[in-house]
This record gives structure tokens, sequence and C-alpha cells, in this order.
């Protein structure tokens, strides 16, 4: 059997200018960046250019080790639909080399259902989560220098905010000191760093709708306090119109295909349990005006990636789905109920009732709190029974949602044909999008209806500190902000060993701050870090590229 690296390889691409051409992307606002991937200036294209697609956006049930196969779902569905006749475009999220060379692997799909070049995509692509770390660098160094300087603005150095970033998956540089070695060397204090995705650069950069709004945006970020405890910004270190020099390029969506040439943007891509998890406005308002139906993904569960997308994404571009696939796995929804991964190909109906629960609560938070039609999709594999098949059918069937068998994997847009009819189908339907909370109220209370109404806990702790924060942050005039919730992607709860579907438990607010650029309130929750580690065995070991550039080892 070949593996993903494998498949991906041995498909022969279109050229790039083929496949603007089939998505009616003007050939002077096409950038190559050589065959098989090219940059839109979407600041250019008349707006003659202009379909009002419908909006799917493809989530999951809770993440496990199984895997569940969002993006993979994703990709072929855009190519089922692409078979049975629909103009169709993807827009993906950019994968970062922290979950390449550490545990998760890539994000360019799976099978028989990839978006290509998949080596490019995976690695450095066109260049954007350098020039998102360099503008996020450029800031810190502007930031320590102005205190190096002479401090005219009284930035006091313990109570900076802003971090270097990396794009990759290093725990040495959780927390550094730096600005050691005398007096020419810079000012010594406590640092750390974050990947890259988890930059507010990165969701700034995702939700800007032009040129000007990302110089705005950059301008508003928080990088720090004065000794009298005001806020300093990047505008006030004069360093917002560098930054968006550095990401002049970045701010373009990528143009990429699928193995069966169905038009791909792949731009952008925050982690969905520390920022937004979506990719970038521009992309998605792009495949929209490009294609009669525009396929997206949200990172992680719906919990997550879902619920930031509605929220967020959708409440500041003004964007309304008009379907949600929400991804499962009978093997993942049988370690929801305590199989543990070595025993996943055993029929276990016992356990597959007791997980059901989790893809029950996603699917009923999607139907019942943002009112949108909504279908299953089932990734299935060889030693799914259909016994197992007909119980998450009958008890999907219970809530009103169809269920639907998907093959992508092994047969590509093939096995996405009955996904794409159920989606076109849930797309004639009205709906009444409504977000899971009003902007109104206080920074406590849209926490505490997150929690409630999409993890079903019982409320909120809010530890002293965070309560001081969310103080400060309703005086800053910032209350009317959404909120951006960073919790474990393994459970609904803060406990990332509370599986399925659980109850009774109560989320811990640890920490809450503001992304100004972004235009959200971050609330850290349990024990999440914005730096991940390698695992023991990284991926990274496995990777490797022979005398002739050919790349191995990627999945």
């Amino acid at each position: 059997m070949l593996t993903d690296i494998e498949i991906a390889q041995s498909a022969k691409m279109q050229p790039i200018t083929e496949i603007a051409a089939a998505a009616g992307i003007p050939q002077d606002y096409l950038e190559p960046y050589g065959k098989y991937k090219a940059k839109i200036d979407f600041t250019a294209m008349p707006e003659s250019v202009d379909k009002k697609g419908k909006l799917v956006l493809v989530t999951a049930i809770t993440p496990t080790p199984a895997g569940e196969g969002k993006t993979t779902t994703t990709i072929g569905l855009a190519d089922g639909l692409k078979r049975i006749g629909k103009n169709v475009m993807v827009a993906l999220r950019e994968p970062s080399l922290g979950p390449v060379f550490g545990v998760k692997g890539g994000a360019a799909g799976g099978g028989y259902a990839q978006v290509v070049p998949m080596e490019d995509i995976n690695l450095h692509f066109t260049g954007d989560f350098h020039a998102i770390g360099a503008a996020n660098n450029l800031l810190a160094a502007m930031l320590d220098n102005h205190i190096y300087q002479g401090n005219s603005l009284n930035i006091d150095p313990r109570r900076i905010t802003w971090k270097r970033c990396v794009d990759m998956n290093d725990r040495q540089l959780r927390f550094v000191t730096d600005g050691l070695g005398g007096r020419i060397n810079g000012v010594p204090r406590e640092d750390g760093y974050d990947i890259t995705v988890a930059s507010e650069i990165m969701a700034v950069l995702c939700l800007a709708t032009s040129m000007t709004d990302l110089k705005e945006r950059l301008a508003r970020i928080i990088v720090g306090y004065t000794y009298d405890e005001k806020p300093v910004t990047a505008g006030e270190l004069k360093a917002a119109g560098a930054m968006a020099a550095l990401l002049k390029d970045a701010i373009k969506p990528n143009l990429v295909q699928t193995l069966e040439g169905t038009p791909a943007l792949v731009h952008g891509g925050p982690f969905a349990n520390i920022a937004h998890g979506c990719n970038s406005v521009t992309a998605t308002k792009m495949a929209m005006r490009l294609g009669d139906y525009a396929i997206t993904e949200a990172g992680f569960g719906a919990d997550l990636g879902a619920e930031k997308f509605l929220d967020i994404k959708c409440r500041y571009a003004g964007l309304t789905p008009s379907a949600v696939v929400v991804v499962a796995t009978i093997r993942a929804l049988k370690m929801h109920g305590g199989v543990p991964k070595t025993e996943l190909g055993t029929e276990n109906l016992e356990a597959l009732e007791k997980g059901i629960p989790n893809l029950l609560r996603h699917v009923s938070n999607i139907k019942d709190v943002y009112k949108l039609p909504s279908v299953v999709a089932v990734n299935r594999f060889p030693t799914d029974t259909d016994a197992e098949i007909d119980l998450v059918i009958s008890k999907c069937k219970e809530l009103g949602v169809n269920v639907v068998l998907s093959t992508v994997w092994a047969e590509g847009g093939k096995g996405g044909e009955e996904l794409a009819k159920e989606v076109v189908k849930l797309c004639e339907q009205p709906n009444d999008f409504t977000f899971s909370y009003e902007l109104d109220g206080t920074i406590e209370e849209k926490i505490e209806a997150i929690v409630k109404k999409i993890y079903r806990g019982n409320g909120i702790s809010v530890l002293p500190a965070a309560k001081k924060q969310i103080a400060a942050l309703e005086a800053m005039g910032c209350g009317n902000l959404p909120v951006c919730m960073a919790k474990t992607q393994y459970s609904f709860s803060d406990d990332a060993t509370k599986l399925g579907a659980p109850e009774d438990f109560t989320v811990t607010i640890k920490n809450v701050k503001i992304s100004a650029g972004a235009g959200f309130i971050v609330v850290l929750t349990g024990d999440i870090m914005t730096m991940p580690g390698l695992p023991k065995v990284p991926a990274a070991e496995r990777i490797d590229v022979d005398e002739n550039g050919v790349i191995t080892g990627l999945f």
C-alpha cells in the first residue's frame, strides 16, 4: 500500500496557470511560485469576479489518537462535488512545521484526498510563516531596543507581554532569560517564545481583509504595559509599517490543487486550541467569490475550531455558513468509549454506545445552538462492522441528522460523492444562523455561555489573577470583544483525560489576555501551552531527502 507522500509524488499535477484559468482567476492577478503553486493578488482582482458561493464548514468530533480525517474529508468532499458537476473551491489552513516534525504530521489531507504539491505545502510553501515569524520578531526587537535606548514610553520590563516566536516545537524556549552579557547587549529580563502559529500576527493576518486593515490591526497590538499600567502598542513603537512590509506577500492567498485538479486556497494557520483555528478571511471570501461551493475546515473538534469559526470569524467577516459536516470515525468513538488504541479493530457495540454521546453533543451544538443544517460524515475503515455503522446512523437520526459513509481516503472524490449530494441538499435549506453568545455581555458571561452551551459544563471557576485581568480589560473598554478559548483539544472539559461527553465539570479560568490586533480576548484554561514540545520519537527522525531531492517520511 502506498504512503500518503508516495501517492502525492505519483500524481500528475496540472500547471497552476491551468488551475487558475479553470477557477476563473484572471492571469494578471496570478503570481506563480514555480509551476504548481501561486499567490493571488486579491487586492487587484475586480469585483466582477464574484459568485457568492455557498459556504460549507467541515468540523469533527473531539480528536483522539485514532484520527478523524477532517482535512482529508474536506478535500474529498470538494472533489466529490466536482465529480457531480459542481463548481467548487477548497479553503484550507497551511501546516505548521511544529506538528509536521512532531507527532501530528502534516495537514495536506491523506490517501487519495490530498492537496499538492504535498511536500511544499507541509514545509516552506510560499514563505508565509517565515514572514509572520519575521514580523513578530521585528516587533520584539523594536520593543527591547526602545527600552535599551532610553525607554521614553516608560515600559515596565516586568510587564512585557510580547514574545518572540519560531515555527517549531521547542519546549526549551518556553521560558528564557535574555539580554545578558553587560550593558551593550540589551536589558536583562525574563522572556519566552511562542510557536509561530500561536503568534497574534498569525491571527491578525487571518482576520485582516485588506492591507489597510492589516496595518490598523498590527498597530493595535498590545506589547506590554507602562509602570503606571497603561497599555503600549506596536503603533506607539512605530513598528506597524515595517511589519506590514514583511507581510505584503504573505497576506495574499496561495493557490494549489487537489489530486483531482480541484482548485484549493491554502492560507494561514492559527492553532485552534490557542487561537481561532481557521484559514484566512481573504481566502474564504475568495473561494466564495470563485466557486458556487466553498469548502473550508476549522481545527480540532467542533467545540474549538467550529465554535471560533462561527463566533469569531463569521461574526467579523459577516459570513453565514450554508451547511456543516461533522467528521467522525467508529474507531475514535470507541476510544471515547474507553477502548485502547490497540483494540479498535474488534467490534465493540458497548464501547461505541458509550462514545457516541461525544458525536451527538457536537451535532446538537451545530443544530440547536448555531441553528445550522448538518450531516455526519463517517470515515469508514475496513474493520468497521455493519452493526457499528447502524448504531451511529440510528443515534444521529434521533437528532434529525443524516449519516453518510465516506471513503475519500481510499477512493478520492468518488468516495465523497454521496456526501457531496447530501451537502448540496443541505445548502438549499434555509437556516437561522445564531451565535452562541452576544457581544454586549461581560467577559465572564461570554466565557460562561461557551462553557455551558458548547462544552455542557456546569460553569466556570475564575482564579483571582484572571479576575483581576478581566477587570482591567473591561476598564480598558475591551469588554465587548469576542472570547477565544484556549483549552485542551482532547476533551469538552479543560481536563484532557475526560473523554466522551463529560458532565458535572467546571472549567477553571487561569489567565485572560487581550489580542487587540486580532480583536478578541484570549482565555487560557487548564495546562494549555503556546509552545509545544517534541515527542519522545519525533516524526523528524523519519524524514529524509535523497540526492535527487525526493523527500521521504512526510505524512
